[in-house]
């Protein structure tokens, strides 16, 4: 004897879906599967709204219209002023955003008639020595402090970070005696050895974040099989922290190219002048200012720069990222 089942058609009380049998074997028993329920009409016309062309609108592609904008406005002026002849430079007429009539003169002036490439082979020579200097310093200060944990570790590693802080407005006077009693006034290696003193410190707490997310197993590992500090720090944690010693080395670079204190305090002689300093100093005669050369010389001077964010922007930005996630 048989129950009677529910009438055919009639659904759960409540208008709720259940499973439906699929099927069925000499039992009678049967695949079961749940049937989703249907999204409502309401609830999809919330989220429309959210992507919706509109909000775009106002939420993106304005924001992110007028910070390109701001960003790259200072580069195309560059490009204008450095193309416009000088008639339209010095003229009120006309429109001052395009060029009607663009020269290479002021490039031609900056290339040769100044000692320009000279300034743009020692600020290379500077930066890339200062650079590599720097990294090597900081490689060792920073996986000592944060890998070896000897007493005092942290607040040496605080120190350091401070040391950073310290404007260069106040270290340039006494460094500028030690320079002059060592006999390096005028020259590249007087720029060499004090640029390290402000890119070290912050280099050595970048790569001490950066150390810190290395899995401190691996050493343990390595020590067990009777490696040494020196060959865990070359084989297995410089291999690992390659985004951040190229983070540190974009911005020691960009750091060493842009630096305009010291060049000038340290340096005399055009031919050993670098980009920032050069610039300014030569293409400026009293209170004539030789705009077209001055903006060509800023030009091709943010060039290279320009270029090494463009190849690592990914590894910088990886290295930041490994530096302060904890």
């Amino acid at each position: 004897m048989s129950a009677a089942g529910p009438p055919q058609g009639a659904g759960p009380p409540g208008g709720e879906r259940c499973a439906a049998p699929i099927g069925g074997g000499p039992t009678g028993a049967g695949k079961v599967i749940a049937t989703p329920p249907v999204a409502e009409a309401s609830d999809t016309q919330g989220m429309n709204y959210l992507v919706s062309l509109p909000r775009r609108i106002v939420t993106v592609y304005a924001p992110l219209a007028a910070f390109l904008v701001v960003l790259l406005f200072p580069f195309y002026w560059m490009i204008v002023t450095t193309f416009k002849p000088n008639e339209e430079l010095l003229s009120r007429e006309g429109n001052p955003f395009w060029v009607k009539n663009p020269t290479l003169a002021h490039v031609k002036k900056l290339l040769f008639d100044t000692a320009y490439p000279d300034w743009l082979w020692n600020t290379i020579l500077v930066s890339v020595v200062a650079t590599f200097v720097s990294l090597f310093a900081s490689v060792l200060a920073a996986y000592a402090i944060e890998r070896l944990r000897f007493r005092g570790s942290r607040y040496v590693g605080m120190s350091i970070f401070l040391a950073y802080l310290v404007p260069p407005s106040i270290l340039f006077i006494p460094l500028a005696a030690v320079i002059y009693k060592l006999q390096l006034f005028d020259t590249r290696l007087a720029l060499i050895l004090t640029y390290p003193t402000f890119l070290i410190p912050f280099c050595t707490w970048l790569l001490m974040g950066y150390f810190k997310s290395i899995p401190l197993e691996l050493e343990e590992c390595a020590l067990i099989d009777g490696a040494t500090r020196l060959q865990i720090l070359v084989k297995i944690i410089l291999p690992l922290a390659v985004p951040g010693l190229i983070s540190a080395g974009i911005f020691a670079f960009t750091l060493s190219w842009n630096e305009f204190i010291y060049a000038l305090t340290f340096i005399s002689s055009s031919e050993v002048k670098t980009v920032p300093v050069g610039v300014v100093t030569e293409l400026v005669e009293g209170d004539v200012y030789h705009w077209g050369s001055l903006m060509a010389g800023a030009l091709l001077g943010s060039l290279p720069v320009a270029v090494l964010y463009s190849f690592f922007v990914e590894y910088y930005v990886s290295g930041l990222t490994g530096a302060v996630k904890e």
